[in-house]
């Protein structure tokens, strides 16, 4: 039977209409944006990530070899490298938090871009068209595969799983970005020669370069057996590009120290499961229905290429025991495979979705809206005891920019969910409307209502101002073991040099920080170190966290530094 019998796809011309530009311009907006300005670094990936692009900004680690605290990291040299001259070129200008994360903000966008194009030029294929209608009628080339990857871009912004790990600024940002445009560049290799050749040669050892150099191989070599299979003669004039794609990503790997092994702990099948299902939701069962309905198609390049991407994160996220980071490179490919599932949907189903779209995601937006009420004017009361409890010490003020546009968002979605429910709508993306739309909406809410209670929770800003009082005006701070995360917020936030190595206890610092978990009983000596020359002066926590206690001692009056001993 030939593939044209077994293509599942009828679509009309009707269905085949885009989503308004401006509408798809504002929803990337709500979605991108949030939490991009106005907070300060996050624990812990993002906070490290930051420090690390700070330190190599200010001079204080050298680019090639990047250390925090005078400790070597292992930190992926090209995404700290774009998020330090960053702060680098604005500096006097912009906040460097600020300015570290606009690139990055920016990553995200390109790689939504690359996924909509990517699902674009492979929807234009011909084994991806819909079947021709008996009466006529049947949806055009080009406007179909519109339709399509604007399918794909809203399953990519429903999907759970990038909503925080993809407004971060992480190397997993950079990796996601550089998969996305390899993705296109395979995609797009039958229509553009050119632009998909220079698109591989930059994306593949980008990828590499940002820490994934096993994934940009993986992905090469797959890209190779694709060439060499496919019966299309664009995509085998590319396959020449493509080794010379996977050898530079190889080759570039080395310089940049990428190639280490990141094996995790063996993963439970369960834990999986469950991160699969929440991190991948709702595109996961989308694309596992489109693999059932095109399963006579999976050799053909609209299924075959984001298959690949999506498997070979899936392998690495088994392989890194159950990362959810190495999950996140998955998402393109599910995101495209999932769009070729609206032209196959049954009725029932899409209701499905839009009905369990408007609870969740509406019961969600007054969640926001009733715990922003109780900071605002303490009712309701048990709300309001509730956020006291977990955030002892934070006092909410108002203001009226972040609360309109809050305001707006909600209107916009009571607006959505009106056109969606009010009657039937013909378009093939209509059923990743209010899933995308509902996820855009709380980010946006969570992210303007919510953001001084959020930076008040995982900011370290709050136990650093208060050991501003117990802490030298001048000199270093010795902080010996400390985590990565606690080194870039001292250095961040007191804008002072922290030595966290282990040997630093000797050495020449005015003040001392260690780390406890809990507070111990009154009258107990603290351990330290080395007890002389400090003084334990004042022991603060984090008000959200009642088992980590930050110790502070200084040097006793005329105490000189101690060198370390040395090894015989």
């Amino acid at each position: 039977m030939s593939s044209t019998l077994t293509n599942p796809a009828l679509v009309t011309r009707d269905a085949a209409r885009r989503l308004p530009r401006l509408a798809l311009w504002l929803l990337g907006a709500a979605y991108v944006l949030p939490g991009v300005f106005g907070r300060d670094p996050w624990r812990n990936a993002d906070l490290v990530a930051f420090g690390q692009m700070l330190a190599m900004a200010e001079g204080r680690t050298s680019w090639l070899v990047p250390a925090l605290g005078g400790v070597p990291t292992e930190a992926s040299l090209l995404p700290h490298w774009i998020g330090a001259a960053s702060i680098a070129l604005t500096s006097g200008w912009l906040e460097p938090a600020l300015a570290a994360r606009l690139p990055f903000a920016g990553l995200l966008a390109l790689a939504l871009a690359a996924i909509w194009y990517a699902c674009f030029n492979l929807a234009r294929t011909e084994a991806a068209q819909p079947l021709p209608l008996a009466f006529g009628g049947e949806a055009q080339p080009v406007d179909y595969a519109r339709a399509v990857a604007d399918g794909a871009l809203l399953a990519t912004i429903a999907s759970l799983g990038l909503l925080q790990l993809g407004h971060e600024t992480t190397p997993e940002l950079a990796q996601l970005a550089a998969l996305a445009s390899f993705q296109w560049a395979v995609s797009v290799a039958p229509h553009r020669t050119w632009a998909a050749r220079l698109g591989a040669l930059l994306a593949l050892p980008a990828l590499a370069a940002s820490d994934a150099p096993f994934i940009a191989l993986a992905l090469g070599l797959g890209t190779l057996v694709l060439c060499a299979r496919t019966q299309l003669p664009a995509l085998r004039r590319f396959l020449p590009w493509a080794v010379a794609a996977t050898v530079l990503s190889v080759v570039v790997a080395w310089p940049v120290h990428a190639w280490r092994w990141r094996l995790g702990e063996p993963v439970d099948i369960w834990q999986l499961l469950r991160l699969l299902v929440w991190f991948l939701w709702p595109v996961w069962a989308l694309a596992c229905w489109t693999l059932w309905r095109w399963r006579g198609h999976l050799g053909h390049l609209h299924l075959a290429v984001p298959t690949l991407s999506l498997g070979i994160a899936l392998v690495a996220t088994i392989a890194m025991g159950g990362s959810d980071r190495a999950l996140m490179l998955g998402l393109p490919g599910a995101a495209i495979l999932a769009a070729f599932a609206l032209p196959t949907l049954r009725r029932s189903t899409a209701a499905a979705i839009d009905w369990f779209s408007v609870f969740a995601f509406t019961l969600c937006a007054l969640t926001v809206w009733l715990m922003y009420l109780a900071m605002q004017t303490g009712f309701p009361a048990k709300p309001a005891a509730n956020l006291l409890k977990l955030a002892p010490g934070f006092k909410a003020s108002f203001a009226l920019g972040p609360m309109l546009l809050a305001a707006l968002a909600t209107v916009a979605w009571l607006a959505l969910v009106r056109w969606r429910t009010g009657r039937h709508q013909a378009a093939l993306w209509k059923s990743l409307v209010l899933p995308a739309g509902g996820v855009a909406l709380c980010w946006l809410l969570v992210m303007t209502l919510w953001l001084p209670l959020l930076d008040y929770a995982r900011s370290y800003r709050p136990v650093i101002d208060r050991l501003g009082a117990v802490l030298p005006q001048r000199g270093c701070i010795a902080a010996p073991g400390a985590a990565p995360a606690l080194v870039a917020a001292l250095e961040f936030h007191t804008k002072r040099r922290v030595d966290g190595r282990m040997a630093s206890v000797h050495g020449d610092c005015a003040a001392l920080l260690q780390v406890q978990r809990d507070q111990p009983p009154t009258g107990t000596p603290a351990s330290v170190p080395i007890a002389m020359p400090w003084r334990e002066v004042a022991r603060v926590n984090r008000p959200t966290n009642r088992h980590e206690w930050l110790v502070v001692y200084r040097r006793e009056a005329g105490a000189p530094g101690l060198k370390p001993p040395r090894q015989r």
